[in-house]
């Protein structure tokens, strides 16, 4: 008697914790986004469009819980990440576009070749944006949990875009996360760092590549970009470094004068270049793996995504623009 009641609770359990129970508990959750908006100076008919048909959207949360594990080592991950197909597409769009990304490189002070590199790698070049309906995917991460204050955050950013009238709420697309447009900003970077590029009024990220490209400059040159410089590049070491000097953080930055009395070579054992720079020494991997002298322009590059495999995709994409 007793096993039959306690699978009648479990039975119960699954029952009220499934699909309709997150249904009905979203539909309440979803209430209070709005309600929070029209406090912030959303109008009601900017809701109405935005939230119109919205569900709870299940592959959303179970991309976001189920990251892949396994990680690839870089010299798994470049060659996948930047294949010659890419670099020779890179190379066209380049030349196609060079007119209006030299004009953008010249005022944001950002190399053309990363603003390129940039957008191969966030999105092939505005070929894989992501068509997720952006406020039901945030709306949903933001219910779930996992980390509700930054999606709820982002939920209330992607309505203040829509809000301005940048885009309208059903074309309002973009990754399960959330990411929009060719340059796969979130809601608050686009706020922070988007640009009108071609000074239509609108800061179209999604088809305006002068949006995109005056986008993505911007942004690295708030993170402090310098175009004086490069990124860094990929260096020899020693069989015995100090690994404690390894890392991004600012009290590890040395000259490259002082790498070299360590150690650090070129990849060929040449001589570091003479150059007046501080730089950071990073093995992202293990002992065995790439290591890379880096610039302050690659801790800009952080700042986009703080992931080294991100910032090595982009700055090996723009060195093969420009050396092939």
């Amino acid at each position: 008697m007793r096993k039959g009641l306690i699978s009648a609770l479990v039975a119960a359990s699954v029952f009220t914790s499934g699909p309709l129970f997150a249904k009905e508990g979203f539909d309440q959750y979803v209430e209070s986004l709005k309600e929070e908006a029209r406090q912030a100076g959303i109008d009601d008919d900017i809701l109405a469009r935005a939230f119109a048909g919205i569900e709870y959207h299940e592959r959303a949360v179970s991309a976001d819980r189920n990251q892949p594990e396994r990680r690839l080592t870089l010299d798994e991950y470049i060659p996948r990440a930047v294949p010659d197909w890419k670099v020779d597409q890179a190379k066209a769009l380049y030349k196609k576009h060079y007119a209006a990304l030299k004009k953008v490189g010249e005022e944001y002070q950002v190399q053309p070749r990363f603003i390129v590199a940039l957008w191969g790698v966030e999105s092939n070049f505005g070929k894989l944006q992501g068509n997720y309906n952006v406020i039901e995917a945030l709306a949903t991460l933001a219910y779930d949990g996992r980390r509700e204050t930054f999606f709820r955050q982002q939920t209330m950013a992607a309505l203040t875009i829509l809000q301005e009238g940048h885009i309208a709420p059903e074309n309002m697309k973009g990754s399960w996360a959330g990411a929009m447009g060719q340059s796969q900003f979130m809601p608050t970077s686009f706020l922070h760092y988007a640009v009108d590029g071609n000074q239509d009024g609108k800061k179209d990220i999604w088809q305006t590549e002068a949006d995109v490209f005056a986008s993505a400059a911007n942004y690295l040159k708030q993170a402090g970009w310098d175009d004086t410089y490069t990124w860094g590049r990929q260096v020899k070491l020693p069989k015995h470094i100090d690994r404690n000097k390894l890392g991004v953080e600012s009290n590890k930055a040395l000259s490259l004068n002082q790498w070299q009395a360590l150690g650090v070579t070129r990849l060929n054992g040449q001589a570091l270049p003479n150059v007046d720079i501080q730089a950071w020494l990073i093995q992202p991997d293990d002992e065995l793996g790439r290591a890379y002298l880096v610039y302050n322009n690659y801790q800009s590059l952080l700042k986009w995504n703080r992931s080294h495999y991100f910032a090595l995709a982009v700055s090996h994409l723009a060195d093969r623009i420009k050396f092939g």
